[in-house]
């Protein structure tokens, strides 16, 4: 059964947030770390869009999880936790989450994204110029690093693409030089 089908399958050809049949498609969670289906959630368009550009968000429309919060599959239930903190100064929103309960690796997965939390928690990763890193960035090298255990330095200058931040350790971020994964301190990054 191919990917989409899959998908189509578990959520019985509706969105698995709002429950729409309209503009279906495959929506990877954040940060992307779950492969195949386990990490992706079935959404339609609306959803898609107030997901991604928070000055779309109309509260209403969230409503519908009010539902989808009890879903079994833990993609939605970190998508309907996420957008109930998003939303939970409406009032209505900090019920549900109240009564919502996610398993630990849920949890963590759910938060993983800085969603919910209070901006003294939130783990930001600054570049030596101050600009806020975001997972995928290309950031370039600012200074040669001898890299341990690879035997080899990383030329002051050397673009690094689609970095991956380091959710515990706002200080480091991974990304590929010359085709090894190394741990790269923020310090020595800046944002290109």
């Amino acid at each position: 059964m191919s990917f989409e089908k899959e998908l189509s399958a578990r959520s019985e050809s509706k969105c698995e947030l709002c429950a729409s049949e309209e503009n279906l498609q495959a929506y990877l969670v954040p940060p992307g770390d779950k492969e195949g289906v386990d990490g992706h959630v079935y959404i339609c368009n609306t959803c898609k869009e107030q997901i991604e550009d928070a000055s779309q968000v109309d509260a209403n429309h969230w409503r519908c999880l009010n539902e989808s919060m009890w879903s079994t599959v833990p993609a939605v239930q970190v998508m309907a936790w996420r957008m109930l903190n998003r939303i939970k100064s409406e009032g209505w929103p900090q019920d549900l989450l109240d009564m919502l309960y996610l398993e630990e690796e849920t949890k963590t997965w759910a938060e993983s994204t800085g969603e919910g939390l209070d901006d003294a928690d939130i783990v930001k990763h600054l570049d030596s110029n101050g600009a806020v890193l975001q997972q995928g960035d290309s950031v370039v090298l600012i200074k040669d690093l001898n890299v341990k255990g690879a035997n080899f330095t990383a030329k002051r200058g050397t673009p690094v693409r689609n970095i991956s931040l380091v959710h515990d350790n706002a200080e480091h971020i991974e990304g590929n030089v010359n085709g090894q994964r190394i741990v790269i301190l923020t310090k020595f990054v800046k944002k290109s």
